[in-house]
């Protein structure tokens, strides 16, 4: 059955209401107007909304479908007190062509009850019970079979329900309604769940007039992080982890994230990472009519070890090639600059680990890798290929090594080869028996190097199949 989610004035006027169905909705106004809901772009436009009200305060929840939380603890001075504040968050919104009705409370749900009967009302801690007494049930959000079970029984205002005792209501209609009614009535409160969690350090500079010009930017960037870095070495903290929210005035907001290998305790190299980062940006910083609010926030922190330093110059390396690591991640991306890290297992495509250089860097350092032997040349290629690559091969030998083979249409004769190197495969972590190979260095007429090898071994592959066929040749590897 279709039902009316969202309506305007003019269908209030004329006695159509939300979840009523459309064909009782035609019967009253037959020339009503319908259009399908878009519940994914009504969503988008929530949280683009939500994005914007961040410049007010940082804990930011939603309150599907169609409303939002602020927990303005705290901040309500900032911009002349809570009248003063949803006054101009209202009044923005309107300007853009929302519908707004707002209500500051002790409790989320005293203020959202009221704001679906009152715009702009202020209820002060203790006068939430009066506040909501004579609004209709309706107004508490509740499913609409309690609703209409609370009318069957006569009780159709909150302060009615509240005058009932608890264990009646909680009989009749549940504990979760009997939590929310507490909640409208101030008894009780239940924390919001912020869109972001909440950073551990938050600076911000805000603009009388906005600022669009290169050099403001940065240099309110600069004194930003000087500030940051004196809050949280007051606590011995380094950031790990550091944000950038530049408010543009039409509602925009762009968010700039950057990571670091170490906690970083100076504002300079802060500085110096966003620098690259902004420098870096496919889509540049586009301040538009200009930025009224950027913030710089510490995301994620860490105590800061103190550690003695002796007069060894190679003591400060792992620090230098941390700091360019962090440079290079801020330009290319974190993801883009890896280590290797080697794994216990035989198996050559799964005995390098590619991780986060930022991240993994000191364990990267500790890693022990195989010996090579000196004056031998490597057992095992620089460069292995993702997927194997299918090749056709001549042997002497059914079993021997190859003599000639094609790789991407191009022949290679066989002039030196070193091998077989048995590698049995982990049976135990397959559904299903895997093939042994035989691995061989190879040397071509004109001194190319290859890792190739025959996967399977004749007497595997008649016991799997049932009948004598040649093994598959793969390309694996190039040397150096």
């Amino acid at each position: 059955m279709l039902r009316i989610s969202a309506l305007n004035d003019a269908a209030t006027h004329v006695g159509l209401a939300v979840d009523l169905p459309l064909a009782n909705a035609r019967a009253i106004c037959p020339d009503v107007q319908v259009h399908d809901a878009d519940e994914v772009a009504d969503a988008d436009a929530l949280n683009a909304i939500a994005e914007w009200c961040d410049r007010f305060t940082p804990l930011v929840a939603l309150d599907l479908p169609h409303g939002l939380f602020l927990d303005i603890s705290g901040c309500a001075h900032l911009f002349g007190g809570e009248a003063a504040m949803m006054n101009l968050v209202c009044s923005v919104l309107t300007a853009q062509g929302f519908r707004v009705s707002g209500a500051i409370a002790g409790t989320a749900v005293c203020a959202r009850t009221l704001t679906r009967h009152v715009h702009g009302r202020i209820v002060r801690d203790g006068e939430e019970a009066e506040a909501v007494r004579l609004l209709p049930i309706s107004a508490l959000g509740a499913d609409m079979a309690v609703v209409t079970g609370l009318r069957r029984a006569g009780l159709k205002t909150i302060g009615e329900v509240a005058d009932r005792g608890r264990h009646e209501i909680t009989a009749r209609f549940g504990a979760r309604f009997t939590a929310l009614l507490e909640q409208a009535l101030g008894h009780s409160d239940a924390p919001i769940s912020p869109r972001k969690p909440l950073p551990d350090y938050i600076v911000e500079k805000r603009f009388a007039e906005p600022v669009a010009t290169e050099a403001v930017i940065s240099a309110t960037l600069s004194g930003l992080a000087g500030t940051l870095v004196a809050a949280m070495g007051k606590q011995g903290k380094g950031a790990r982890q550091l944000e950038a929210r530049f408010f543009r005035t039409d509602g925009a907001v762009r968010t700039i994230t950057v990571d670091t290998g170490q906690p970083v305790t100076r504002g300079e190299v802060i500085d110096r990472l966003f620098r690259e980062r902004l420098e870096a940006l496919s889509d540049p910083l586009d301040p538009g009519f200009g930025f009224d609010l950027i913030r710089l926030t510490a995301s994620r922190t860490e105590i800061v070890v103190q550690e003695q330093r002796d007069l060894d110059a190679h003591v400060h390396d792992q620090d230098e090639v941390s700091a360019l690591i962090d440079r290079i991640a801020a330009r290319i991306g974190g993801k883009r600059v890896v280590v290797h890290l080697p794994q216990d297992t035989h198996i050559p495509e799964r005995a390098v680990l590619k991780a986060p250089a930022q991240h993994h860097l000191l364990e990267a350092a500790q890693s022990t890798w195989p010996a090579r032997v000196a004056g031998e040349p490597p057992l095992r290629p620089l460069r292995l290929f993702e997927r194997p690559e299918q090749i056709k091969v001549i042997a002497e030998v059914p079993d021997g090594p190859p003599a000639r083979f094609v790789w991407r249409r191009a022949t290679h004769a066989v002039v030196r080869v070193e091998g077989p190197e048995r590698v049995a495969m982990e049976w135990w972590r397959a559904g299903s028996a895997v093939l042994t190979r035989d691995y061989f260095r190879v040397e071509d007429e004109e001194g190319l190097r290859f890792w190739v090898y025959r996967d399977g071994l004749f007497e595997e592959i008649e016991q799997q199949e049932g009948k004598a066929v040649l093994p598959n040749w793969f390309m694996h590897g190039l040397f150096a």
